[in-house]
């Protein structure tokens, strides 16, 4: 339910703040008052298209707000949660615009920032304006669909569709991918092979990157080293002259010391002693002889070692490189390629299975959008008959409607195109409401699909200048059926007719004033009294008769 306007800044009007109550309320005026203007700042709350031209003279913005009651099961709760934004129980939604005199446009939904798009999707749900200056309502044929589903009841084969859809999208866009990689995959699988092949012949093992750097580093100081101990070798002698040269001189110091006994003369000592020390010179001697020449065994290495190790420390850090890993990973690549080629071969059974999935998602889909289709051909007979019924007593009984469906693509809605289609007169071609209805004829169309729809949502209703052109037992007729609409929703109406706004439950009067240089207009709540003088005006017109006011008061019994 709309339970508020506030308006500030639009066309005329300085600043309004109206409440509204169930039922059906009736908006009434002379002509020019600015009725109109109150359905503008209506849309501009709801995300109509609006621009500045609605900004009242003088003033840098205008602003909309609109208030609206919910029931906990209305679809912009749903809508708006999956927006993430929270609707508190109880609450009014308010929904609010301002338009800068640049152009700037600015929406708000419960006092936060929101796109106007949001704002326009949200106000689709809230609100149906049906008339002839309103591109909503009937005159957007997408919203046909819809209200032929609420008429049909179509609840259950819409999830069913909407369900067997998503799934349909899905293997489909599985299907695509695999049929992708399968394109792809002689390129992949001659990669895969090539170095998978590589791998294989470089056969990198655990702890071998570190144990060809140790070696490496050993190679590369083994050649100086060994030049050292071959130097040594040399210095020391590898015929044994050095031992002979000391052995002589031993056996030298061995004839003298004999010449002199056991004497403990101070020379026979030094001698002894000397014979003493040539004889460990020449015992360490052979034994340093048997070291360097055990070390130099050890750095004696096998010929082009140092290139062949260098060769394959080389070879697999290049190899790191390639694959983008340090070398023990090299062996984990070996089992992704493994892997990948695995997964490239077995493609083809993927496919084929996915095919499958497809064909039975696609068998799945079109048996529910089948069904639905041929639930939206028996609801649209019935909603055209009771279309039809409606008709006469709107002074249209020459007029035909039909629900025209048509083929569409596939959708989470079906693959139907539903669109409205009406003949005004016999003879004449049916076609689209806007290019053969008139705008009152728009409004009476609207009227009669919303009596056969009676009950079936929750937007609130809002029917421009409905009896245009006619009067009378007509306009009784077109008040009779508002009334009955607004029974099951609130209705609000754009009317000149006695008749009409006196079915309303509601009444307000729009009237324009001017002072000096400034125009402005005015909406006032009218009840009882003035109420009646209202709808006496309506029906005498500059002058009001107590005759005028008579039918009034009877209008308003009735």
């Amino acid at each position: 339910m709309l339970s508020g306007l506030f308006v500030r800044n639009v066309v005329l009007i300085e600043q309004l703040s109206l409440e509204f109550h169930d039922g059906l309320t009736a908006l009434t005026g002379e002509t020019g008052a600015g009725k109109s203007i109150i359905l503008d700042a209506l849309g501009m709350a709801t995300g109509a298209r609006s621009d500045r031209g609605l900004i009242r003279a003088g003033t840098e913005k205008a602003e909309c707000t609109a208030s609206f009651t919910l029931s906990t099961s209305h679809p912009v709760i749903a809508h708006l949660t999956e927006q993430d934004i929270e609707i508190v129980a109880g609450e009014d939604l308010t929904l609010r615009r301002v338009i800068q005199s640049d152009g700037r446009s600015k929406a708000y939904i419960n006092d936060s920032p929101a796109g106007v798009k949001l704002l326009s999707e949200v106000g689709k749900l809230l609100l149906e304006v049906h008339g002839q200056h309103d591109g909503r309502g009937l005159l957007d044929p997408t919203t046909h669909i819809t209200l032929l589903d609420l008429f049909g009841g179509h609840k259950s084969e819409l999830q069913a569709v909407a369900s067997a859809y998503q799934t349909r999208r899905d293997t489909q866009k599985h299907l695509k991918a695999l049929k992708e990689r399968q394109s792809k995959a002689g390129e992949d699988q001659e990669f895969l092979e090539h170095a998978m092949n590589e791998l294989d012949k470089l056969d990198a093992r655990p702890g071998e990157e570190e144990t060809l750097a140790d070696e490496r580093r050993f190679l590369q100081g083994a050649e100086g080293a060994l030049s050292e101990l071959t130097a040594a070798q040399d210095t020391l002698g590898e015929d044994g002259e050095f031992e002979e040269r000391l052995s002589m001189a031993l056996s030298g110091i061995e004839r003298v010391s004999s010449k002199f006994g056991d004497s403990d003369l101070p020379a026979a000592k030094s001698l002894q002693l000397a014979a003493e020390a040539l004889e460990r010179a020449l015992l360490e001697t052979q034994e340093a002889r048997n070291a360097v020449s055990v070390a130099a065994q050890s750095f004696d290495v096998e010929p082009g070692r140092l290139d062949a190790v260098e060769k394959r420390l080389f070879a697999l850090r290049g190899a790191a490189r390639k694959y983008g890993c340090d070398i023990p990973g090299l062996i984990e690549k070996r089992a992704q390629f493994d892997e990948e080629l695995e997964a490239i071969e077995s493609v083809a059974k993927d496919i084929s299975k996915a095919e499958k999935e497809a064909a039975k998602a696609k068998e799945i889909y079109d048996l529910a959008a089948k069904t639905l289709t041929e639930a939206r051909q028996r609801a649209a007979k019935a909603l055209d008959e009771a279309v039809a019924q409606e008709l006469p007593p709107l002074k249209m009984e020459r007029a035909t409607f039909e629900t025209r469906i048509e083929p569409a693509p596939e959708s989470a809605m079906g693959v139907d195109l539903i669109r409205f289609v009406v003949s005004t007169n016999p003879g004449t071609a049916l076609g689209p409401l806007d290019k053969i209805a008139s705008g009152g004829e728009m409004a009476r169309f609207a009227l009669a699909i919303k009596v056969a729809l009676a009950g079936k949502n929750e937007a609130v209703m809002v029917f421009d200048e409905v009896d245009q052109g006619v009067g009378g037992a007509v306009a009784n007729a077109v008040g009779k059926r508002l009334s009955r609409l607004a029974k099951t929703a609130q209705v609000f109406v754009v009317t000149h007719s006695p008749q009409v706004a006196a079915a309303a439950d509601n009444q307000f009067r729009i009237e324009k004033s001017s002072t000096g240089t400034t125009t402005t207009t005015q909406v006032h709540s009218v009840a009882d009294a003035a109420r009646e003088e209202e709808i006496a005006r309506m029906l005498a017109g500059e002058k009001i008769t107590p005759e005028a006011r008579a039918a009034a008061r009877q209008l308003m019994a009735s």
